[in-house]
């Protein structure tokens, strides 16, 4: 027999995990209970579209969450923006979703040139209800589309893509990207006339970071 695992629904089990990235203080029952719905139907999906290869449930909530409600702390420290917002190669929905479920009023784009992934991005939006939430089903390089913060995570083809996000950005606004150590400083070289913040280490990660610019 399999050893038990967590059930992923538990809220206060939810809440234990996501301790060492966000301020529990700050992220409300009802986004704790969109989490423990919108993992239901991330295990749900995962089982025949590969979302992440993640497949603990708390893992899930640490390295998928977790991170994503990092940056947006980072980003957004009191939770309230009505910025718009632009996350390219959603996939799964990370960081862009989490981000909105910390700032409800933010206007959020999610771009999925993956059709059946974009399907599921629309079903958790119905699902956890969420409004000023669109999927683009396009890849990013043809995206016309402007914002005021425009992130990714974990996508392919790094180098290409990063210039394609930085020409997103409205002028004034700002880039964030969740990464690994080693991409930092190709970031800075690649883009040098952003004015990059120093990288946050990600908790609970030797080598994620999050890097800012503007």
């Amino acid at each position: 027999m399999k050893p038990e695992t967590v059930n992923p629904l538990n809220l206060e089990r939810i809440k234990q995990q996501l301790v060492p990235f966000v301020e529990l203080a700050s992220l409300t029952d009802s986004a704790v209970s969109a989490i423990r719905t919108y993992i239901g139907l991330l295990l749900k999906w995962n089982a025949k579209l590969n979302l992440t290869a993640i497949r603990d449930p708390e893992e899930i909530i640490t390295r998928h969450f977790g991170e994503s409600l990092f940056a947006a702390r980072q980003l957004f420290p009191t939770g309230d923006s009505r910025e718009s917002v632009i996350d390219l190669g959603s996939g799964a929905g990370f960081p862009g979703l989490p981000i909105k479920l910390w700032s409800p009023d933010i206007d959020l784009t999610l771009v999925e040139s993956n059709h059946r992934k974009a399907t599921f991005l629309r079903e958790v939006i119905r699902a956890l209800d969420l409004r000023s939430v669109v999927v683009l089903t396009q890849r990013a390089e043809s995206v016309s589309l402007r914002t005021d913060l425009v992130t990714f995570r974990a996508v392919e083809r790094f180098e290409r893509i990063l210039p394609v996000a930085f020409g997103l950005v409205k002028p004034g606004g700002r880039i964030a990207l969740l990464i690994g150590e080693a991409q930092v400083e190709s970031a800075k070289s690649m883009l040098p006339g952003i004015a990059w913040k120093n990288s946050i280490q990600i908790p609970s990660s030797k080598s994620r970071r999050l890097l800012i610019g503007e």
